[in-house]
């Protein structure tokens, strides 16, 4: 295995995913790929869209790179290779970010932000049920 996506989302456990990528990363001497799908939400009023110059998309976008660009100031220079942002439905962008780097794995963490996915199922099991490619899912450490 050279080549890892890393898919993060933000929320207090993609440190786990993280940690366990590179720990991984290090092992196997691969490179790592962060990568942050940007979901757009379905129900926004659309005067909201015009609170800003920029658009909605560019917004979340630019917020998910400057997210991914300090997360990666974290990860050993020897196992880095790139930070990915792409917009739509994380499941799929996340299947379709790892065809396109030709990842071998795709690491993601359990559970993340979004109370809906108990409701429509997992983004997680989504990706593990979808993805062409083997699926580390990391969980959180037990605590006791």
């Amino acid at each position: 295995m050279k080549k890892l996506l890393v898919a993060l989302d933000g929320s207090p456990r993609a440190d786990g995913t993280l940690s366990a990528a590179i720990s991984m990363a290090q092992l196997m001497r691969a490179k790592l790929v962060l990568f942050r799908a940007v979901g757009l939400p379905t129900a926004i009023p659309q005067n909201l869209w015009a609170l800003s110059g920029d658009s909605l998309e560019d917004t979340l976008r630019r917020d998910a790179e400057e997210y991914l660009a300090r997360v990666a100031k974290g990860v050993p220079a020897e196992v880095f290779a790139a930070t990915l942002v792409s917009v739509g439905a994380p499941w799929q962008a996340v299947c379709k970010a790892a065809r396109d780097q030709n990842a071998d794995l795709v690491v993601i963490g359990a559970h993340g932000y979004g109370g809906v996915d108990a409701l429509i199922g997992t983004t997680a099991a989504k990706i593990v049920n979808h993805c062409d490619r083997p699926v580390l899912v990391v969980r959180p450490v037990p605590k006791g």
